[in-house]
C-alpha cells in the first residue's frame, strides 16, 4: 500500500478539454504546468510573518500607533511595500509593529513619509469659520484709512 501511496504523490495530473490530443498540445500543457510548478508565487502587500521569512529576506521592523493603521495600509499598497502587522494589545493604547523585507527600505521610507505627512495633516486642528472671520476684521482694522477709500472708489467707478 506504501508504494501506491509514493506514486500517487508523484504522478502529475493535466487535464484537457478535447477530442484529440495532438503532441503539439500535450507539449503546451506540459509547458504551462512546468512554468507553474518552477515559478513560486510571492505574495505581495499584507501577510503573514511566516510567509515573509519564507521569501529569505531579513526582516526589519518598526512601531506605529493603532489610530491610523487604515491609513498605512493604504499607503503601503500604493508603494508594493510587502509587510506583516502585529498588534501589542498588552499597552494602552495598543502598538503595532510592522515587520517588512530589508528589500523594501527604500519604498518603505518614501511609505513612511507619506503617512506620516497625512497623519500629522489629521491631526492638526482646524480653525473653525467664526475664527477665521475675527482674524479677518482684524486684519481689516489694521489696513490704514486712506487705502480702504481707495478701493471703495475704484469698486463704485467699476
Amino acid at each position: 500500500m506504501m508504494e501506491h501511496e509514493q506514486i500517487n504523490d508523484k504522478c502529475i495530473a493535466l487535464s484537457s478539454r478535447c477530442v484529440k490530443m495532438t503532441e503539439r498540445t500535450l507539449a503546451r500543457m506540459m509547458q504551462a504546468f512546468l512554468k507553474k510548478v518552477t515559478q513560486p508565487h510571492i505574495k505581495h502587500g499584507k501577510q503573514s510573518i511566516k510567509s515573509l521569512t519564507k521569501q529569505g529576506a531579513s526582516l526589519s521592523d518598526i512601531e506605529i500607533s493603532g489610530d491610523n493603521i487604515g491609513t498605512f495600509k493604504k499607503i503601503a499598497r500604493k508603494y508594493n511595500v510587502d509587510y506583516s502587522l502585529k498588534k501589542d494589545s498588552s499597552l494602552d493604547p495598543p502598538r503595532w509593529t510592522v515587520f517588512f523585507k530589508a528589500k523594501d527600505d527604500k519604498a518603505l521610507q518614501s511609505a513612511f513619509s507619506e503617512y506620516a505627512k497625512v497623519t500629522l495633516l489629521q491631526k492638526s486642528p482646524k480653525d473653525s469659520m467664526l475664527n477665521k472671520l475675527e482674524k479677518s476684521k482684524e486684519l481689516v482694522k489694521s489696513v490704514p484709512a486712506k487705502v480702504i477709500e481707495r478701493v471703495k472708489d475704484k469698486a463704485a467707478a467699476l
